[in-house]
């Protein structure tokens, strides 16, 4: 089988339509040009690369707390995507239920754009969010995720750490936030997305800095709570960045066709309920 035809989940990626879900009037960044792609155009994609199914995030860039192209995604196809949605800190039990009901299966704690301090009053919502069996979705640079860690660990809610936990480019594996990921693996609720190279790595496409930070969450979490994911269609990208790279940079990382399988369908399958 091609390594492009060889079954996919893609994640991490976002659909970003103004056109026809235009973006909220009080958003810091408003996607543009290449950085917008709308369901129709990552359909394509998907079928050219292999990719079943996909987890659709809702960005905080463009939409902000406004979850109608994503949802309008999922109702669309039901069966090849899930999402995960932006909601208020102080959001009920019953729009959660609600979410659920429409394909959501997880709500965005996005620290590494909004700090940690933004996220101080979320326990009542990470309870809750254990409680409907949803994932905390993590996006955490440097070490931030010391200090969410103990309120994250505490809540009993299912985590999903993206962009391996953006680690400070350079500082190395000793540096607390990433050993603080780590020590998640013990919990076996986390997972972990090995993507985002770009966001911290210093060194040019295929970014072989960040190869040392995949290798030892693979080595922590192994390939039962790694996902792959392609971040499409790469908002804030600092260079050029295409699909077809990013799958065979999976290839060079796992030769062995079993192991992309773990990676690519079977472990995401699992956790994402597809």
């Amino acid at each position: 089988m091609h390594l492009f035809d060889e079954p996919k989940i893609d994640s991490h990626c976002h659909v970003l339509d103004p056109a026809r879900f235009p973006y909220a009037q009080d958003v810091a960044y408003r996607p543009a040009g290449q950085e917008m792609g709308t369901l129709d155009q990552y359909v394509q994609v998907m079928d050219a690369y292999g990719i079943r199914h996909a987890l659709l995030v809702g960005p905080n860039s463009g939409y902000g707390l406004d979850n109608r192209c994503l949802l309008d995604a999922l109702q669309r196809h039901p069966d090849r995507f899930r999402g995960i949605a932006v909601v208020r800190n102080d959001t009920s039990l019953g729009e959660l239920k609600r979410l659920r009901e429409a394909g959501v299966v997880g709500v965005a704690f996005n620290a590494a754009l909004l700090g940690t301090a933004f996220y101080a009053d979320t326990g009542p919502l990470l309870r809750r969010l254990a409680e409907l069996d949803l994932f905390a979705q993590v996006q955490v640079e440097h070490d931030q995720l010391v200090t969410l860690q103990p309120m994250l660990v505490s809540s009993g809610a299912r985590l999903l750490i993206d962009h391996c936990g953006r680690p400070a480019p350079g500082a190395g594996l000793d540096q607390p936030g990433f050993q603080a990921l780590l020590s998640l693996a013990r919990t076996r609720r986390v997972a972990v997305k090995l993507s985002g190279f770009q966001k911290f790595s210093i060194q040019p496409p295929p970014h072989n800095d960040a190869l040392v930070y995949v290798r030892a969450l693979l080595d922590a979490f192994t390939l039962d709570a790694c996902f792959w994911a392609s971040d499409w269609p790469f908002l804030k990208a600092p260079q050029r960045i295409d699909m077809g790279p990013l799958i065979q940079q999976v290839e060079r990382l796992l030769p062995d066709p079993a192991e992309r399988a773990r990676l690519w369908w079977e472990t995401p399958r699992r956790w994402l309920g597809f």
